[in-house]
């Protein structure tokens, strides 16, 4: 039986913080790009950038093709079920990533050869791990965001409550650069790491999950009323009759292709300037010159991006008067003049500065997309989920654009392009039908 009126903060507690473990492993997964770059690809040759954004691509793809998957366990077993399943995932995951710094260390040098580039098992065993891990990710935000835009949290709206749920989840994404860099590699220089470093922190991370899974399965976690299709019913419409919602999925598809590209991407363009010896500036009044190749820079430009999310998602969650559309609308516009100087300038810090803009824009695509579809909201959002799969492109594009033109500079356009289609989805897209409201 569902229960009606929802007013205890528990429950949304607990999907907060297992959103928080996805955040933290989502972007630890990131950040492992370039030490396995250096590890792992040190062979790859003229391919050495696209093959590293596999790591994401292959992340992504589990939303792409898991998402749905998601959304069919929530209308058969449940919003704690469905969690469940998805942290199982999530380990799985964790036990690929120890297997492939195993077989890499103990076979460093089996490996895939496409002409001059060498492709090690090992590598390939961990794109299988990254892809369990979005399978996960995947499952748990079917859950997590139609749940919190829905539970009756007493004093709060929607987009607020998903706001919360995502500055939480920043500080997951915030921490893990900084993960990666001190206790994983324990901040020795790029060019001296081993990929038999990972072995022990990852050791961790899956009994840390396991404890967080056997806890959650005592806990009680209720379903919520008129969010889901019950048993046995069968839903008129298409989802995809719903324009709103329809042209949400493609605004949330270019939206997660920028978010993750720069998150992803950053460093990978730090350690090209590190190699010329081009100097940043931080805003024009201090050089900072990125000396050697450590992880420091990596760190703190991944850092500061995602900890921009953090404060601009802390900050909003008091914007109750403020509409999603209307913050769409500014935050899109001033990340494409961000990106524009950035690329104009080779000014890494104000690509940083977006994070700050992004912060808010999942939330608000979000709200605008499910809004008014009643019984068909765990479907959409399942259908929704899948268009992460964005970061998984974009990264992957943009990989591959800066082995064609020789260097990450002009490969942000992607993000210009991105944002403006977000801009129109904000000004347009977003406007609902009558007739696509759902009672």
């Amino acid at each position: 039986m569902e229960t009606k009126h929802h007013n205890s903060l528990l429950p949304f507690a607990i999907i907060t913080f297992i959103y928080f473990i996805v955040g933290f492993l989502t972007t630890v997964n990131e950040q492992l790009q370039a030490p396995l770059k250096f590890t792992f690809l040190a062979e790859a040759g003229s391919l050495k950038n696209t093959f590293t954004t596999l790591i994401s691509f292959f992340f992504f793809l589990g939303y792409l093709l898991n998402g749905t998957l998601g959304s069919k366990w929530v209308n058969a077993y449940g919003y704690k079920n469905t969690i469940l399943r998805g942290l199982l995932f999530m380990m799985s995951g964790l036990c690929m990533y120890l297997c492939s710094s195993w077989f890499g260390y103990q076979y460093p040098h089996l490996a895939i050869h496409f002409g001059n580039a060498a492709l090690p098992y090992g590598f390939i065993i961990f794109v299988i791990g990254s892809y369990l891990m979005g399978t996960s990710a995947a499952i748990i935000q079917v859950v997590v965001n139609p749940y919190a835009a829905a539970y009756e949290l007493p004093g709060t709206q929607p987009v607020q409550r998903l706001n919360i749920l995502t500055a939480i989840n920043s500080i997951g994404t915030t921490s893990a650069p900084f993960f990666v860099t001190v206790v994983m590699f324990s901040g020795v220089s790029i060019a001296n790491i081993e990929i038999r470093q990972l072995i022990l922190p990852l050791v961790l991370l899956i009994a840390s999950v396991l404890i967080v899974t056997l806890i959650t399965k005592k806990l009680h976690l209720p379903d919520i009323a008129n969010t889901r299709a019950v048993t046995g019913e069968k839903l008129e419409r298409s989802i995809w009759s719903f324009r709103h919602f329809a042209l949400g999925v493609l605004a949330i598809f270019f939206y997660v292709g920028t978010e993750v590209a720069i998150g992803a991407n950053i460093n990978l363009h730090a350690f090209e300037l590190a190699e010329s010896g081009h100097p940043m500036t931080f805003f024009g009044k201090s050089d900072i010159i990125i000396g050697g190749m450590d992880l420091g820079i990596h760190a703190l430009l991944s850092t500061l991006y995602w900890g921009g999310f953090l404060v601009g998602r802390a900050i909003s969650s008091f914007f109750s008067k403020v509409s999603a559309r209307a913050q769409l609308t500014v935050t899109t516009i001033l990340a494409t003049i961000l990106a524009i100087i950035s690329m104009l300038t080779q000014n890494l810090w104000y690509l940083v500065a977006i994070g700050l803009l992004h912060s808010t824009m999942w939330s608000c695509i979000f709200s605008l997309a499910i809004k008014g579809l009643g019984k068909y909201t765990s479907k959409a959002s399942g259908v929704f989920i899948s268009a992460v799969f964005g970061g998984a492109v974009f990264t992957l594009i943009q990989g591959g654009l800066a082995d064609i033109f020789g260097s990450w500079r002009w490969t942000w356009g992607l993000t210009v392009l991105c944002e403006l289609l977000m801009l129109s989805y904000a000004l347009f897209g977003s406007r609902i039908r009558p007739k696509d409201i759902i009672l």
